[in-house]
């Protein structure tokens, strides 16, 4: 016998983005995630996703709800977009019920309630993200705040990212089938896995060496550090320079541009403008990582 994981994933206040990043994942391709077992005698059951199911309007909302009902605290919710808090469901909404709207919060608090566990996929359901961003007039909180908001105890896991790499949802996913959800010690401050986030991008940056060597590009196509021209890597966690992005084609600073912090709860207000330089933020000096890890 296959054992199931059901999987319910819900947009809220997003681009789709996400969605896309996720569809294009390579090892394994999308067709062998929604299909084969993705170990051996589990298959993810993806229940609901706007972007890809079939079913249109009433049918797809009625297996979301159906699945909430006959699953309660066996599937795994999946929240892309930030939580819009205003008012009604002016905002966004996702379906009906007795011909009223039901607002994205609604939803999200329902399925969150009876679900196995949240993940809070991309940066604005992690930690609000652009659709946050300052003056904010939705009322957009992170997937964290908004269940807080409503007294939802659930486990949660952040996977940001704008868009987060595919990789980082499917790992995480194939990690809860084999070994169960993250422990304390798996997860960093911000509730993002270890295993993709435990390092900054500064520490395994391609460009490191000219930052040691105090060689820093003045302008876009100059060789060098980026960080002048406003890279925040020194203060990013994420495993991009190792990972990289399009089958492990390239990655943003490998294609000339530096980092604008996507991973961080600070990203975009407070670590905008992308393109100016840092201040007032300690950065590591040569031989300082090594020296530290020697020490432990």
């Amino acid at each position: 016998m296959v054992k199931e994981l059901p999987v319910i994933y819900l947009q809220a206040a997003a681009c789709t983005g996400c969605a896309v990043s996720l569809l294009n994942t390579a090892s394994p391709t999308i067709k062998n995630v929604l299909i084969d077992q993705i170990v051996p005698g589990v298959h993810i059951n993806l229940r609901f996703h706007p972007v890809v199911m079939a079913a249109p309007g009433d049918i797809a909302i009625e297996v979301m709800e159906d699945t909430a009902k006959q699953k309660k605290d066996g599937y795994l919710l999946v929240v892309d977009g930030a939580v819009p808090m205003a008012t009604d469901a002016v905002y966004g909404a996702v379906g009906e019920r007795n011909g009223k709207p039901v607002t994205m919060l609604e939803r999200v608090i329902e399925l969150a309630r009876d679900a196995l566990a949240v993940i809070a996929l991309g940066s604005c359901a992690a930690f609000g993200g652009i659709a946050a961003a300052k003056p904010n007039p939705t009322g957009c909180q992170p997937v964290s705040k908004a269940l807080a908001a409503k007294g939802i105890k659930k486990p949660l896991i952040n996977i940001p990212g704008c868009p987060p790499h595919p990789d980082w949802f499917v790992g995480t996913v194939a990690g809860i089938i084999l070994k169960g959800l993250p422990g304390a010690d798996d997860l960093d401050d911000f509730l993002r896995p270890k295993a993709f986030y435990g390092k900054l991008i500064h520490e395994n940056c391609t460009r490191r060496a000219s930052f040691d060597e105090g060689k820093f590009a003045k302008k876009f196509g100059d060789e060098g550090c980026l960080y002048e021209l406003g890279c925040k890597g020194p203060i990013t966690y994420a495993d991009c320079p190792l990972r990289k992005w399009n089958s492990g084609t390239n990655w943003v600073i490998g294609a000339g541009a530096p980092c604008n912090g996507c991973t961080q709860p600070e990203f975009p207000d407070q670590t905008a403008p992308f393109y100016e330089k840092l201040v007032d933020v300690e950065l590591p000096v040569v031989g300082a990582y090594w020296a530290n890890k020697e020490a432990k």
